[in-house]
């Protein structure tokens, strides 16, 4: 009879070892799972760290690449702004005192005008026919003052019309000297036309 009991109980053990033995390794593979899982989610971390990293020399290149090309604007914006030089023409061609004098208030003016703004200025007084006397070291009636004129103001010249010059000469059958400040281009009327043409203004006292 003990030993009946025995064997059932051995039996019984027996068979709860096969019922549960199953069942726990169910759990403990359900516990591998989720830690191989955790270590595949915590790779792609890493993997978007790595991509990240190696995108950066790219995206420093196009920063450096955009820096550049702006900078070549700007460039290029401030060279196209960049100040033409102002140029004027200024005609004489009547024997007047009161014409010339107008004629050097006019350029001391625009040449004061544009050195105070930095800028710089070309200005030509162009005599021809009677405004010749203007020039003429013997009968200019400014000519004291063209002398410190020039002195002071490097952008004003003075040319005179070769034209002109021959014509009085012949006429008055002796040499035509200018003063030391003036020089002589072939026709002063052709001067201010060129000039005009490379766009300079002409301003007509």
């Amino acid at each position: 009879m003990i030993n009946l009991k025995l064997a059932t109980a051995v039996i019984s053990g027996f068979a709860m070892l096969f019922l549960v033995g199953p069942s726990a390794q169910a759990q403990q593979d359900n516990l591998l799972i989720p830690q191989s899982t955790a270590k595949s989610q915590a790779s792609y971390p890493k993997h978007s760290v790595r991509q990240k990293q190696a995108s950066k020399p790219g995206q420093g290149h196009a920063t450096k690449q955009t820096a550049a090309n702006e900078t070549g604007v700007a460039q290029a914006t401030k060279t196209g702004t960049a100040k033409q030089p102002h140029r004027l023409i200024l005609q004489v061609n009547a024997n007047e005192p009161a014409m010339m004098n107008l004629t050097l208030n006019n350029a001391t003016n625009v040449a004061q005008y544009y050195r105070d703004l930095g800028e710089p200025v070309s200005i030509e007084i162009v005599t021809f026919g009677p405004g010749l006397h203007m020039l003429r070291d013997d009968t200019s009636p400014v000519k004291p003052r063209i002398e410190v004129l020039a002195m002071s103001n490097p952008e004003i010249s003075f040319k005179a019309c070769g034209n002109t010059q021959d014509n009085m000469r012949k006429a008055e059958n002796k040499d035509i000297n200018l003063i030391p400040q003036a020089t002589v281009v072939k026709s002063g009327v052709v001067r201010v036309m060129e000039l005009q043409e490379q766009g300079w203004s002409y301003v007509k006292p």
